[in-house]
């Protein structure tokens, strides 16, 4: 059988005390700022996907890309939309505190819900927001079929 060793509380105590002096004095030295691991962020555009009678549209904000930097494709009603935001170089002279724009290069799929007209496809790019406008298939618009009464 074991025996049962009283546990010593001070040695735990020392080093919260401990933790919380060095958090403090790094909290006094960069005024505030919080201190993370610098990661390099990856860019992960939002997309919204939404659907009338007659499409589907995609939006995607994109800001700080161009146009001839976008990709897009369909495949088997899967959209994929790709693309590349350029690191911003640092200028000469500035220092920086904190960077939290992303870059890099991104890839969102989406499967359509139904069919939609490939060659009737239009995307368009203005200010940052990129829309995909999708017209359906024949077969993917919803026929309302009257009930008549009798």
């Amino acid at each position: 059988m074991f025996n049962l060793v009283p546990w010593k509380q001070t040695a735990r105590d020392e080093l919260d005390t401990f933790r919380r002096e060095v958090n403090g004095m790094f909290d006094r030295f960069f005024g505030g700022f919080e201190v993370a691991p610098f990661e390099k962020r990856n860019f992960v555009p939002t997309l919204d996907l939404s659907e009338n009678e007659k499409e589907y549209v995609v939006k995607m904000e994109l800001p700080g890309i161009e146009s001839k930097d976008i990709d897009i494709c369909l495949l088997n009603d899967v959209l994929t939309i790709k693309g590349e935001k350029k690191e911003e170089k640092e200028e000469k002279g500035e220092t920086f505190h904190r960077v939290e724009r992303s870059c890099g290069a991104f890839s969102r799929s989406i499967r359509l819900p139904g069919g939609v007209k490939e060659k009737e496809i239009n995307a368009s790019f203005k200010d940052g927001l990129l829309k995909v406008s999708l017209p359906k298939s024949e077969e993917a618009i919803i026929k309302k079929i009257e009930v008549k009464t009798t």
